[in-house]
């Protein structure tokens, strides 16, 4: 019988030099498919609003969407930890509306952790969640949240200066207590670095293969 996957298993993966596999779910059916193929972690992410409902974007997606979809998921895994995003604007006004915004994730959605980007600018709210005894996985690199600030999905981390940038990102969530992080869309040999440089474990998309998992968008 499969063990439940849980943030901790994530930290023992690392140590153990054991790949971590993480897929989306936005409902009970593919849930339950995710689940049954033996994979750890199932995100419910807030790329639902563009493979789901079909925006060019992130953005649009809702809080009170991603619980609906948390909820269906939940119903759906077993054995896999389910993550849930935290959309746009969900925590970007105060650090008190994050840490109830999160524990509704929690509370009403089932989620058994959530999912925030941003770096340097975020860690004060990230760290008020991880607080509020809420696990969070971090997100760097391109987060889509930010597509507009970006000026389009673009390849971050490509020169000296954003390479730095987002390196500092990841050491300062890491003190902020998130359980993981995500790497976006950055040049392989920076993921190696900042994968090395940390005690918590790194999850690639479009990041290489140096990180300690991936996971993808599957919908």
């Amino acid at each position: 019988m499969a063990q439940k996957f849980t943030v901790k298993s994530f930290q023992e993966a690392k140590d153990n030099n054991r790949k971590i596999s993480m897929l989306t779910a936005y409902d009970y059916s593919m849930a339950k498919i995710v689940d049954a193929a033996g994979i750890d972690s199932v995100l419910v992410g807030d790329s639902l609003g563009m493979v789901f409902q079909g925006n060019e974007s992130t953005l649009p997606v809702t809080l009170d969407e991603i619980i609906y979809h948390t909820k269906a998921v939940v119903r759906g895994v077993k054995n896999a930890l389910v993550v849930a995003d935290m959309p746009f604007l969900s925590y970007h006004v105060s650090k008190e509306e994050a840490v109830r915004n999160a524990g509704r994730m929690i509370k009403e959605g089932g989620a058994e952790a959530v999912k925030m980007e941003g770096g340097t600018l975020f860690s004060e709210t990230i760290k008020a969640v991880v607080d509020a005894q809420i696990p969070v996985m971090g997100h760097i690199g391109l987060t889509p949240q930010s597509v507009n600030a970006f000026g389009g999905f673009k390849v971050q981390g490509k020169d000296e200066q954003s390479a730095k940038r987002i390196w500092e990102d990841a050491k300062l969530l890491e003190e902020a207590g998130v359980f993981a992080i995500t790497l976006e869309c950055i040049p392989d040999k920076l993921a190696q670095l900042i994968t090395k440089s940390l005690r918590i474990p790194t999850i690639g998309i479009g990041a290489g293969k140096s990180c300690d998992g991936q996971v993808l968008v599957i919908n």
